[in-house]
């Protein structure tokens, strides 16, 4: 964790930030017990996503958005408190990512949990299980089309079939979201002797199952550059 974030978490009184107390005591608990890990990229990934916990929720503290008192940082009857389970699952998660650039996301996931009193573990999880599944582009991707309405995606029709390499496999990652149920319209099969209209970047549409990724993992705030690369990668331009 970086010397910031550790301050907030086992020194609370000199740091220049807060977090609910609870929070930090999850975060502490998970830290102290992965600690011990003997692959020193994989403790890299671990505090990495601990430390964009802190700084996430820090600046949720700061606008006013409490951490949840419903049970969440409880102990249950058998079994430790959620926030416990899915610190120990978003830190296993980040230690499991090679793409080491959705580590931060995960950290935002843990913290945006925290304050949300509609997600219950099961969903949060639900939440993680995509975020493992989705490669960087694809993220970048989702984060496109769910800022669609401040930043419009081009107009220009995808290929179904482009010749290029990258733009073959940029393609197959929007097919891929479509096939999970994170992006509207759902792929159409070609018929036979049937002109289709040609699926343009402006018509995709989070589902629900996409604005759970996408508020989970906070994807308003990935880098711009992302979602402009993966654009690029379609052969598209940014409108």
């Amino acid at each position: 964790m970086c010397r910031a974030a550790a301050t907030v978490v086992f020194e609370p009184s000199a740091a220049m930030v807060q977090v609910d107390d609870r929070f930090a005591t999850c975060l502490r608990t998970v830290a102290d017990e992965t600690s011990s890990s003997s692959v020193p990229r994989e403790r890299v990934r671990a505090g990495a996503a601990l430390a964009f916990a802190v700084e996430y929720a820090a600046t949720l503290h700061r606008n006013g958005r409490r951490a949840r008192s419903d049970g969440w940082f409880d102990a249950r009857t058998g079994g430790r408190p959620p926030a416990a389970e899915l610190a120990e699952a978003v830190v296993a998660a980040a230690r499991r990512s090679t793409e080491e650039r959705r580590v931060r996301h995960l950290g935002y996931l843990l913290a945006e949990a925290a304050v949300s009193p509609d997600v219950d573990l099961e969903l949060a999880g639900r939440a993680l299980r995509f975020a493992e599944s989705l490669s960087w582009r694809q993220l970048a991707l989702l984060a496109g089309v769910g800022r669609r309405e401040r930043v419009p995606l081009p107009m220009a029709p995808l290929e179904d079939e482009p010749r290029a390499w990258t733009a073959w496999g940029a393609r197959e990652d929007v097919a891929d979201l479509q096939r999970a149920g994170l992006l509207d319209p759902p792929p159409v099969a070609a018929r036979p002797a049937a002109t289709l209209p040609r699926l343009r970047a402006a018509d995709l549409r989070l589902t629900r199952r996409g604005v759970l990724v996408h508020r989970l993992l906070v994807l308003d705030l990935l880098h711009e550059d992302a979602v402009t690369a993966a654009l690029a990668d379609l052969g598209l331009p940014r409108s």
